[in-house]
C-alpha cells in the first residue's frame, strides 16, 4: 500500500482519502508527481488502495486528464476529500501539475480531455425526381410538398419546407409510416403488417415502396428549409407515440 504525504501535513482521519488506481497508471510515475503536490496544497493524505476506495481513477466518472488516446476519469461518492481532489485536478494548478510531469523532458499527460466530434456527411442516393413525383401523389393530399400543390393541401398539416427545419427531419421522413397518424393508412410492402381485415384503413390507403421512400428523402434533402425566424415546434402530423 502506498501513502503519499509530506512531513508536517496533518494526517487526521478527516483529511485522508483512499484512491483506487490501475497498475498501468501507477507504473507511469504520474501519481508520485501529482499526489505529494496535492497533499502539500490541501493537507489531505492519499493512500492507494487495490480494492474498495473512496475515489477511483479509471474509465468512469469525470474526465480529468489524457494519456495519448486514453482519457482517464475520476469517480467518487460524497466524500468531501474526494471532491477536493476532483476540484484540484480540474483547476488550473492541477492541470499544470499533470502536464508538468515530463520525464526526460517529454510530457506524457495532457489536461485537454475534449473529445473531437466526428461529423459524418449523409449522402442520399435516391432519385429526387421520382421522390417529388411520389411526394405529390402520396403526400400532397395533406402536406404542401412545394409550389405545385401549394393550394391543394390541408393547411393544418406542416409543409415539407417546414419539416425540413426540424433537426431530425431525415429520421422523421425515413420512418414517417411509424408516426401518427400515418400507421392507420400507410403500407410499406415488406416492412409494415397488412391492415387487419376487421380494421380497414379509415381513408384511402397510401402504399410506398422502400425505393420510393429513399427517393422521397433525396427529394426532401434538396428542399430549402422554411425561414421561420426562430425555433420551430416539431408538432403536426409527425407527432410520436
Amino acid at each position: 500500500m502506498l501513502v503519499f504525504a509530506l512531513p508536517g501535513i496533518a494526517t487526521a482521519q478527516d483529511k485522508a482519502l483512499t484512491l483506487a488506481v490501475p497498475e498501468a497508471l501507477v507504473e507511469t510515475g504520474l501519481l508520485k508527481h501529482i499526489l505529494p503536490r496535492f497533499s502539500l496544497k490541501t493537507g489531505i493524505r492519499i493512500t492507494l488502495a487495490e480494492d474498495a476506495a473512496e475515489a477511483t481513477l479509471g474509465t468512469q466518472g469525470m474526465a480529468v486528464f489524457r494519456q495519448g488516446e486514453v482519457i482517464w476519469h475520476l469517480s467518487h461518492g460524497e466524500d468531501a476529500d474526494a471532491q477536493t481532489f476532483a476540484d484540484w485536478l480540474t483547476s488550473d494548478v492541477g492541470k499544470r501539475t499533470v502536464e508538468g510531469f515530463a520525464p526526460e523532458g517529454v510530457a506524457l499527460f495532457s489536461a485537454d480531455v475534449a473529445v473531437e466530434e466526428v461529423v459524418t456527411e449523409v449522402v442520399l442516393t435516391g432519385d429526387a425526381v421520382l421522390g417529388e413525383e411520389v411526394s405529390l401523389r402520396q403526400c400532397g393530399r395533406c402536406h404542401v410538398v412545394g409550389e405545385k400543390n401549394r393550394m391543394s393541401a390541408i393547411g393544418s398539416t406542416p409543409s415539407f419546407a417546414l419539416m425540413r427545419t426540424f433537426p431530425d427531419w431525415l429520421a422523421r421522413f425515413e420512418g414517417f409510416y411509424l408516426l401518427k397518424p400515418h400507421p392507420a393508412f400507410t403500407q410499406i410492402p415488406g416492412v409494415t403488417d397488412p391492415f387487419p381485415e376487421n380494421l380497414p384503413s379509415p381513408i384511402a390507403p397510401i402504399e410506398v415502396t422502400l425505393d420510393e421512400l429513399q427517393a422521397i428523402t433525396a427529394f426532401v434533402s434538396a428542399i430549402a428549409p422554411a425561414d421561420l425566424g426562430g425555433m420551430v415546434d416539431a408538432g403536426g402530423a409527425f407527432q410520436t407515440e
